[in-house]
């Protein structure tokens, strides 16, 4: 079975943020998460694989911009493996910096539901972090978060549908489109 073609998806997709509103919420965003951190802290800043890796890019040199030195690393953990809908976490790579008593800033693509994001803000506390913050480009609107994960700083809301682009795939494509789409019907 072939994926569907993205082509298609973008022929009845609605834009919901161009690039422009995406930057203009980075911008704003690295504001208030410089504001969180005191003057010579140094956060380790774990990007999510993959699809935080755009909004994670920008956002760190947001951040530089405002003075915020960052030490980096990276997770790679998915529950979607291509798929539309989520099954069990699979690691594929994790952080190889020691979190003990480091402040540690995730940065993702978007907050759905929220288990990934949960269970590795947990893997985190586990491996000693003294406090572990969430940034996300997107949080999707609905009722469906999973109790005890909630993101720190969020760039914008998206509705309860099907969305991709800006770090966000369909079937493992798009991901590098600089606009977040909605899918049409």
């Amino acid at each position: 079975m072939s994926a569907p073609k993205l082509g298609d998806a973008l022929a009845s997709a609605q834009i919901l943020f161009d690039r422009p509103a995406l930057e203009q919420a980075i911008v704003r965003m690295a504001g208030e998460i410089r504001a969180a951190y005191a003057e010579g802290d140094v956060p380790l800043y774990i990007t999510v694989m993959n699809g935080g890796l755009p909004f994670a890019a920008q956002l760190a040199f947001a951040l530089g911009e405002r003075g915020l030195d960052l030490e980096f690393d990276y997770l790679h953990a998915t529950r979607y493996r291509g798929q539309t809908s989520g099954s069990g976490l699979a690691w594929l790579h994790r952080p190889a910096t020691p979190m003990h008593g480091r402040q540690v800033l995730l940065a993702d693509d978007i907050l759905d539901e929220g288990h990934t994001l949960l269970a590795v803000k947990q893997w985190c506390e586990d491996q000693g972090a003294a406090d572990v913050r969430i940034a996300v480009l997107a949080e999707k609107v609905h009722d469906r978060c999973v109790e005890g994960i909630a993101a720190d700083h969020v760039g914008v809301q998206v509705p309860d549908a099907y969305v991709f682009g800006y770090g966000m795939d369909y079937h493992e494509q798009g991901r590098n489109l600089p606009a977040i789409y909605a899918l049409g019907d």
